[in-house]
């Protein structure tokens, strides 16, 4: 895994599934923050920390990971970093104002543990935003290299944190407008040599003029999905839950 870590961290600013993730999740961070700098962030399986720097705009982050290689690579952050997992997080409850997972959950044992975690941590009103990987259909390729427990449904996300006692604010699936290409990659290579040995063929920059075409097209997506939150199918599931505040005496 930890190779695989060190193969993502090379292209995680430049390959265009990356960009559109952040073109997905910035905005929702922004709105979570409601202009404030001084929050406290918890940043759940950071992997190579890329995502620490945008989260540290909104306050104060703090990323933990189970992986050592994954925690090597964050401590370029500079963002205080712990080993842990998901499903037992070392913090004390109502720490954190935003809490996010990108793309962890999928592999967690117990996440119906790991959402209670996650409302465990978060101080009343605090906003959750999490990703994970969406369709059994799309096992394989990058996502067949990692040891993936499970891919989600909406139906499967939103029974879990309601399940933990969160408030769904959004909940959706990402990169929809690359799902006819997936299924068909994945179809082709399906049982090949490479798939077979876990070869993470995915994680190669494709050349500029094609990697820029589809990073317009996931940020085209990404602006349309602002507008119009709906989207049949996709590659990776979102939820955004809030913690309900205590009612008002």
């Amino acid at each position: 895994m930890d190779d695989l870590l060190e193969l993502t961290s090379r292209v995680e600013a430049d390959h265009f599934w990356f960009r559109g993730f952040r073109a997905f999740i910035t905005p929702l961070l922004d709105e979570a923050a409601a202009g404030r700098p001084d929050l406290r962030l918890l940043d759940c399986g950071c992997g190579t920390g890329h995502n620490l720097a945008l989260l540290s705009r909104y306050g104060d982050v703090v990323g933990f990971d189970l992986t050592p290689g994954g925690l090597e690579l964050a401590k370029r952050s500079a963002v205080p970093l712990v080993r842990a997992e998901m499903s037992r997080m070392p913090f004390r409850s109502g720490s954190f104002d935003i809490l996010t997972s990108f793309d962890v959950l999928q592999y967690v044992d117990d996440d119906g543990l790991a959402l209670r975690e996650v409302a465990r941590l978060l101080r009343p009103g605090g906003t959750a935003v999490l990703t994970a990987s969406a369709l059994e259909v799309l096992r394989g390729g990058h996502a067949g290299a990692w040891p993936e427990v499970r891919r989600y449904t909406k139906a499967r996300l939103r029974r879990i944190a309601i399940d933990a006692g969160l408030h769904i604010e959004r909940l959706t699936y990402l990169f929809g407008s690359l799902l006819p290409m997936m299924l068909a990659v994945r179809a082709a290579r399906r049982n090949s040599p490479a798939d077979c040995q876990g070869e993470d063929w995915e994680m190669s920059i494709p050349p500029a003029p094609i990697n820029n075409a589809l990073t317009w097209l996931l940020r085209t997506e990404a602006a349309l999905t602002r507008r119009m939150p709906f989207t049949p199918a996709g590659s990776s599931v979102l939820i955004v839950a809030r913690k309900a505040a205590p009612a008002p005496f």
